[in-house]
């Protein structure tokens, strides 16, 4: 039947399916939940995240093959290599050796998310600083080769002799520094929630401000002190426009908010890795699913 009760033939029918496009031609793309630039259907916020898995502990001894292995297996969509891990993905690899890396996982359906080091540039010493800056310099390069779009870094402690702003400003130097480098070459520097006191967000936050380029961001990594001083929500805040990675450890654990988390992040349409860095266990691929199940219920 046609709007007005009619019933319509043939003709009738194709004309009017024609002027019934062409309507639907002038919705906005929200109505229809297709983008009008490209046709592409529009997707809820949060949906772009995919889980992941940090080496650090549970596949510290594992070569490539058995992550890629494992993670196929098991639904986990990207992987950060732990340095000085089994995996062997090192600055001392040869450019052969490298490619091969980067073809492996480009052949595979596990993305090389990231490279997980322990560098860090807090110390007041002079010599030490420059050799973690230049060290991270030659694991900037590693990334790019084995087709890594990160690096993790962090701030480990404060040193005791020295005021905390000054070295939050020595810290935010040598990130801009090497967030200049890594954009040169594709790779962005992520700054792990991480160490004695240099864990609490706000400190995290002021070395981004020192640092002050679009190439480095934070690692988010789940840690008891995010729930400190004005609490979760309020250090949550202070960086949720520069989140470029997630560790998580323990979803079970009821301590933290780990389903608020999951909607905070699906709130900002974060559309990176949640990665999971979590203990051995003698049973992985087991585990695995279980983590993945859990962490698909949170998004829910």
């Amino acid at each position: 039947m046609s709007p007005t009760g009619k019933r319509l033939n043939r003709r009738g029918f194709l004309g009017f399916l024609g002027s019934s496009v062409s309507v639907l031609g002038l919705l906005p793309s929200s109505t229809c939940g297709v983008s009008a630039a490209d046709g592409v259907i529009a997707k809820p916020p949060g949906t772009g995240m995919r889980l992941g898995l940090v080496t650090y502990n549970l596949a510290k001894d594992w070569d490539i093959p058995t992550i890629i292995k494992n993670c196929e297996s098991t639904g986990f969509e990207g992987v950060e290599l732990r340095t000085t891990h089994a995996h062997g993905v090192e600055v001392t690899l040869t450019k052969a050796q490298r490619a091969e890396i980067k073809a492996r996982f480009q052949s595979s359906r596990v993305q090389l998310f990231g490279l997980g080091s322990a560098f860090d540039y807090h110390s007041p010493d002079v010599a030490k600083l420059r050799k973690d800056i230049e060290a991270t310099r030659e694991y900037i390069l590693l990334a790019a080769d084995v087709g890594a779009s990160g690096v993790k870094v962090r701030p480990n402690a404060f040193p005791k002799e020295v005021p905390k702003e000054k070295t939050i400003e020595q810290i935010g130097r040598s990130l801009r520094e090497l967030a200049e480098f890594g954009a040169q070459h594709g790779v962005e520097i992520r700054l792990e929630v991480h160490g004695t006191e240099t864990s609490l967000v706000p400190h995290i936050k002021a070395m981004l401000d020192a640092a002050n380029h679009k190439n480095v961001g934070a690692c988010w990594n789940s840690n008891r002190t995010d729930l400190a001083g004005q609490g979760f929500e309020h250090n949550f805040d202070l960086l949720k426009d520069r989140i470029y990675e997630v560790h998580l450890t323990e979803l079970y654990d009821e301590g933290y908010p780990y389903r608020r988390l999951m909607q905070r992040l699906k709130e900002i349409d974060y559309r990176g890795f949640c990665l999971a860095e979590i203990p051995e266990s003698p049973d992985p691929v087991r585990l695995m699913k279980y983590y993945r199940a859990l962490w698909l219920s949170f998004l829910a």
